[in-house]
């Protein structure tokens, strides 16, 4: 758990939009609140995640921005990270689409320590976050794309009741924020991407330990759920 409620303040009082400024250091609001530091790859500076419990109780915090631009320095090395009130954020592309509409949900204190009233917290929708894997699938390695994939199949077994609902949100709500040629990719490569089974979709299917995925039952799975989502009238 973590050590005090002013600690877990601290830290969303620096949760903002893209492209806003921040101020103060969320790296040691973080520690402060038992959080452990672990940086990840080769970039300059590396991919840090913030990790809270053991492996299989916790949960870990990354900072994500927008990859504008090429995404290489003049010397031709990768600038995918940066760091930003202390603590190292990984530039990824189309982030910004995990703001639109985000869901709001509401914590309630009773039986944590770490919360004494209730808090509202916003999360992205599950909508936008299948349509951010989506267009980035092509320009990710192909571990990360088989990632994605098992992501994409699991949030929409997870929703698998209620893909009317998300439908009309697409329709409604995230559309018509977008422009007509990113709309358009998006239901685009919800129908391509899925269109047969792939080495990226079988690699997927490899992926859980604890479950057993056949690469086609999870191919026709995604590609009905996205129809549903992202599909005509």
């Amino acid at each position: 758990m973590l050590s005090s409620e002013r600690s877990v303040r601290d830290i969303l009082a620096h949760v903002t939009a893209f492209g806003a400024r921040l101020e103060g250091n969320i790296a040691a609001a973080l520690v402060k609140a038992d959080f452990r530091k672990e940086s990840r790859g080769e970039d300059s500076p590396p991919v840090t995640h913030y990790k809270l419990g053991n492996e299989d109780q916790g949960f870990f915090v990354e900072f994500l921005a927008p990859l504008r631009g090429s995404g290489t320095r003049r010397d031709g090395t990768p600038a995918v990270t940066t760091s930003m009130a202390g603590v190292n954020v990984q530039k990824l592309r189309h982030v910004e689409l995990l703001l639109i509409q985000p869901w709001t949900v509401s914590l309630d204190a009773r039986g944590t320590e770490a919360l004494t009233t209730p808090a509202e917290v916003r999360l992205a929708s599950p909508v936008t976050s299948i349509a951010q894997k989506l267009l980035i699938r092509n320009l990710r390695p192909p571990e990360k794309q088989a990632q994605d994939v098992l992501y994409i199949h699991d949030t929409l077994e997870l929703f698998a009741s209620d893909l009317e609902s998300l439908k009309t949100e697409w329709r409604d709500r995230i559309r018509p924020m977008l422009t007509k040629s990113k709309a358009g990719s998006i239901e685009r490569l919800s129908r391509e991407q899925f269109g047969a089974v792939t080495e990226v979709i079988r690699a997927a299917a490899r992926i859980p330990a604890d479950r057993t995925l056949a690469p086609d039952r999870l191919q026709r799975a995604c590609l009905y759920g996205l129809e549903e989502i992202f599909g005509g009238e």
